[in-house]
């Protein structure tokens, strides 16, 4: 039988796995010890995997995550307050299926958006869509997107994400329209998709923060009653490694 068409058209279908199984299997010196049924059950599980490869390689470059981190390279062994249980529980994505959210503290350098990309591109492995976004920077598109007609399809496109990262929350007050904008993303996400909130300031100061008291209370009761606290202290991690150096070298 005449290899050459059939993996042909396995390339014009866009059937790469299966391909690629197929030249394997041509090349392996025992591929007549397997039964048909073995090769193309082989084939198919090749096609799987490069399918699922796909879509992970086309969810995290939409996610554009500020870190290429990931839940196994977390150190535990920094004094920052970061409890391993509570990180296994947010390993599972759990959290996300049940559309709650996770709200992440502490000093400037402690690792807070290191930690949030991390628990991201786990979702996305977990073949949920995400989206990283520097709170500031956002609040500034909605502006320009108001202004420009762009405002609605930017805000449909937020909600719809499953996990959205806002990192950076409350580097300065906000806005009357700011805080519109804010109501109406969490309000859009409350119960529905899931938040995840880096911030260097305590949950306590969020409510000054914000402002207007019935917004404010209106937006931190859809962000923080279903959410997973992960408070962080300490100095930055760079200090530590720092410091750590320098006792290296004097000892």
């Amino acid at each position: 039988m005449l290899m050459n068409p059939t993996m042909e058209k396995l390339q014009a279908l866009k059937l790469t796995g299966m391909l690629e199984a197929l030249d394997e299997q041509l090349k392996s010196l025992d591929i007549e010890q397997m039964s048909f049924d073995e090769r193309l059950g082989l084939m198919i599980d090749r096609e799987v995997i490069a399918r699922d490869n796909r879509r992970l390689k086309t969810r995290l470059k939409k996610a554009r995550l500020r870190h290429d981190a990931c839940m196994e390279d977390i150190d535990y062994r920094h004094p920052r307050g970061l409890r391993r249980d509570q990180m296994q529980q947010l390993l599972s994505s759990h959290w996300i299926r049940e559309h709650q959210n996770v709200i992440i503290t502490g000093p400037t350098g402690v690792g807070k958006t290191w930690l949030a990309c991390a628990m991201a591109q786990k979702a996305c492995r977990d073949g949920y869509t995400v989206q990283y976004l520097r709170l500031p920077r956002l609040l500034q598109d909605l502006n320009l997107a108001r202004a420009d007609g762009r405002y609605v399809k930017l805000m449909a496109a937020l909600a719809k994400t499953d996990l959205l990262l806002l990192d950076d929350w409350g580097l300065s007050p906000l806005t009357e329209s700011q805080r519109r904008d804010l109501l109406e993303i969490v309000e859009d996400r409350h119960n529905v998709k899931s938040t995840l909130v880096t911030s260097q300031m305590p949950v306590d100061h969020w409510h000054e923060l914000i402002g207007d008291p019935t917004l404010a209370d209106a937006i931190l009761d859809r962000l923080i009653h279903n959410a997973h606290r992960v408070p962080l202290k300490g100095d930055s991690l760079r200090k530590k490694q720092s410091k750590l150096a320098k006792s290296e070298l004097t000892s």
